[in-house]
């Protein structure tokens, strides 16, 4: 019996990428970019560095967070981020420029906010009266505060009864501890839950090994589509609430 639903974020609720033409429009540069231009901007300022040395090390301490990531389930906060990235350059920001620097890299996606994947409103209405929502997200810049203003932005937040976060849980997805601690705030076993996500392994495959139903959704992104074991796939989320009661049976 299905009691709950789970939900990813990115690419699930909300659109990544869609809040590239707003930047675009206020003549910012891409935000992979833009946060390179940060991170230079703040080791210029304690003296004279090449933005190309800047550059590398931020690439590598980028390959490095997603070896960790994919390999370890664990996702770096943006400051332990920012420490890697210290430690590659062999330079330390004074105090109030490390926490400026986090700052502007974790509010980022809340200052020129991505937009919510159309339907998504109406389709938490209406699953809300039936089942428990929560939310079990990688938290990759944007924290669990940060995302939950970006819900509470959109008046999406108060559909939602638990949120497990991967910088609040400690590690990521597909790790049982996200799952399990989604469960228990919302007060059912987790094989008493669908997740709904966009990616395989970690929407679909982590949630199978635990007992769980999982549903690929493919409106924002369909790369995973024909390798998936979910249970349905999701393309629009017109679709969601009855394929969610069919799998409840």
């Amino acid at each position: 019996m299905i009691k709950a639903i789970t939900f990813d974020l990115w690419d699930t609720v909300i659109h990544d990428d869609s809040d590239e033409p707003k930047r675009k429009a206020q003549g910012l540069p891409p935000k992979r970019e833009f946060r390179r231009q940060l991170a230079n901007q703040a080791f210029s300022a304690m003296g004279s560095i090449e933005p190309r040395q800047v550059a590398v090390a931020y690439d590598t301490m980028e390959a490095a967070f997603h070896h960790v990531w994919h390999e370890q389930h664990v996702t770096w906060t943006v400051s332990e981020r920012v420490s890697v990235l210290e430690s590659g350059l062999r330079r330390r920001l004074p105090s109030k420029s490390f926490s400026t620097l986090v700052r502007e890299l974790e509010e980022m996606e809340v200052t020129i906010t991505p937009d919510p994947v159309p339907g998504v409103a109406e389709a938490l209405a209406d699953l809300s009266a039936r089942y428990k929502l929560g939310v079990v997200s990688d938290a990759i810049y944007s924290p669990g505060r940060c995302l939950r203003q970006w819900l509470e932005m959109h008046d999406l937040k108060r559909y939602f009864l638990g949120f497990a976060f991967s910088d609040e849980i400690g590690h990521s997805k597909p790790h049982r501890n996200m799952f399990a601690s989604a469960a228990e705030q919302l007060g059912v076993r987790m094989e008493e839950i669908l997740h709904l996500g966009d990616r395989d392994h970690n929407d679909i495959k982590g949630p199978h090994t635990l007992g769980m139903k999982a549903v690929l959704f493919t409106a924002t992104r369909d790369r995973d589509k024909n390798m998936t074991t979910a249970d349905a796939i999701c393309e629009r989320y017109a679709d969601l609430p009855a394929i969610v009661d069919r799998l409840a049976g």
